[in-house]
């Protein structure tokens, strides 16, 4: 310091000076240090990048599945009867996974039907990294794998599609696979017709929903009477329709035993067959509404010309007779309400092959036909239409149908004859073009009456359909089964073709049960008149209501 106070600067000694440069070279040579180390994690990041790029390709792109979203199904009143809903979907890394055999292992504690040695073989490819276990598991199950607590295992949400009902309408609705695709009934048809959106996450559909012609009440009461008619009369299956004549809505549909849409794989067996639009059967004397509806309208015959049935008739090698032969000559009308097998073959027989193929062409009985739930199974027709086969046919054999496509010719001739074409989609005012009617009114007007006396007449072979006020009308039929060697008169097909108000008429019932068997209460019979008739009586007292059908006074109503 100064003499004056101030602080002298001087210059630096030489110990600063070597100071200085020893800490210049070390800082220099740690970050020299430094740049190296970092050099070198980068070009081992840039060669792992490059050798292992293809594996970090397939970690992105494999959990990417695409579902797709569908609109809602619901019946023609709104009610819900199909619908997507978010469910986890469970996957697997196997990169990740530490033990595969204990992850497999313990799965099966949980998914006890998954498919052990296939997933072990998934899981053994450690270059993937993403294996789906199982997918739209339920929560509860999901819930269970998570508490597992596996390393590897993770979940994602897709859709799954939801069938509030449970099994009600089963194989109308159909059923989709995996990715939400639909597989067969409506389900299909939307796919085909109507859309359904690609979507990579849970996301719902916006679209409107399908609303189908069905109508859930009446849904119900058709399944719930075919099931207790199977238990009933021991029966092997069962099917049934309830058809609007005016707009050929299908308003309900069955077949036992029935489809649970939530299992796709039932679609595939044949033990769930829809016999009422997948399965053809030669149906009987329900066949002789349409037998002598040609012979009215073509003029060959009147309700109360009189056919001499005494005398059976001679096909070949074959005799054709009656049931309950009447022993006497019957008129067209006893023809129909007594059944006479023997009447209608000389009816058609008046016609000739050619009328009588020519009329059941034009009801669409010969050529396939299909619905939105999908095409129906085509008639089997006879090799050659000849004499044997225009009289078996006159009474149901010899030609066997799909039940749908005979309840859509019947529901025509009660329709003014107008055609009727079966749909399975609600109908809307004006939805319908004009066609030219297959049957003349006189016609249409005569087989109602023929139906209700049926029902009403004390030898009538529908008396147990009958429901007071209702005014119902029909035709049994029942058909001997065909097996190994030729028919069997112990295994038949009995149904009941049915139509109410037969004042106008506005629908019709189809219920047909398989080898049903006699009880107590039928007297041993098995015959449709003791099986399908009153199952349709009890149907249709437990629909009229739903459907708008007011009562008439009993006695006005006969």
């Amino acid at each position: 310091m100064a003499a004056d106070g101030t602080l002298a600067i001087g210059r630096p000694g030489p110990d600063d000076v070597r100071k200085r440069r020893t800490r210049s070279a070390t800082e220099t040579v740690v970050y020299g240090f430094l740049f190296f180390a970092f050099a070198e994690v980068a070009i081992h990041l840039l060669t792992l990048a490059a050798g292992h790029q293809s594996a970090v390709t397939l970690a992105v792109s494999e959990p990417v599945a695409t579902s797709f979203s569908r609109p809602d199904i619901v019946d023609r009143n709104g009610r819900l009867l199909a619908t997507d809903l978010e469910a986890p979907s469970i996957y697997a890394d196997p990169g990740v996974v530490l033990d595969r055999d204990e992850l497999v292992e313990k799965l099966a504690t949980v998914l006890p039907d998954i498919d052990q040695k296939e997933l072990l073989r998934a899981l053994s490819d450690r270059s993937r990294r993403f294996v789906w276990v199982r997918r739209g598991v339920s929560p509860k199950i999901a819930q269970r794998v998570h508490d597992l607590g596996l390393p590897g295992l993770s979940f994602r949400y897709e859709l799954k599609r939801a069938y509030p009902a449970g099994l009600l309408a089963g194989h109308v609705l159909g059923t989709v696979n995996v990715d939400n695709r639909g597989l067969t009934g409506i389900e299909k048809y939307i796919d085909e017709s109507i859309g359904t959106d690609p979507v990579h996450a849970a996301s719902l559909s916006t679209r409107m929903p399908v609303r189908l012609s069905l109508d859930i009440g009446v849904q119900h009461a058709l399944e719930d009477e075919l099931d207790d008619a199977e238990q009933k009369y021991r029966a092997a299956g069962s099917a049934g329709i309830v058809l609007n004549i005016k707009t050929g809505e299908v308003l309900a549909s069955a077949s036992t035993p029935r489809i649970n849409p939530a299992w796709p794989s039932q679609a595939h067996d044949d033990k769930y067959l829809d016999k009422m639009t997948a399965g053809t059967y030669e149906l009987g004397s329900v066949f002789k509404t349409l037998t002598i509806a040609m012979a009215l309208d073509e003029g060959l015959a009147k309700p109360d010309t009189i056919i001499d049935v005494r005398k059976p008739l001679e096909v070949g090698r074959f005799t054709v007779t009656d049931f309950h032969p009447a022993n006497r000559p019957l008129s067209v009308t006893e023809v129909f309400t007594h059944s006479s097998n023997i009447g209608a073959g000389m009816l058609a027989l008046q016609a000739g092959p050619d009328k009588f193929e020519a009329f059941l062409r034009k009801f669409g009985m010969l050529s396939p036909l299909k619905t939105e739930e999908g095409p129906v199974a085509a008639p089997q027709l006879p090799p050659k239409w000849g004499k044997a086969s225009t009289i078996t046919i006159s009474y149901g054999h010899g030609l066997a149908v799909a039940p749908l496509q005979f309840a859509a010719a019947t529901a025509s001739v009660l329709n003014d004859g107008k055609p009727v074409h079966p749909t399975f989609l609600k109908r809307y005012g004006g939805d319908q073009a004009a066609e030219k009617s297959l049957v003349t009114r006189t016609t249409s007007r005569d087989m109602a009456r023929l139906m209700r006396l049926n029902v009403t007449a004390p030898d009538g072979t529908g008396k147990e359909a009958d429901v007071p006020g209702y005014r119902v009308g029909g035709k049994t039929g029942t058909a001997d089964m065909p097996g190994r060697g030729g028919y069997s008169s112990k295994s038949v097909i009995s149904s009941f073709l049915g139509a109410f108000p037969m004042d106008d008429p506005q629908y019709v019932t189809f219920v047909i049960l398989f080898d049903p068997k006699g009880t107590a209460e039928t007297k041993g019979q098995h015959t449709a008149g003791y099986t399908a008739a009153p199952v349709t009586g009890r149907l249709i007292s437990r629909i009229a209501g739903q459907l708008g059908v007011a009562p008439m006074d009993v006695a006005a109503s006969q």
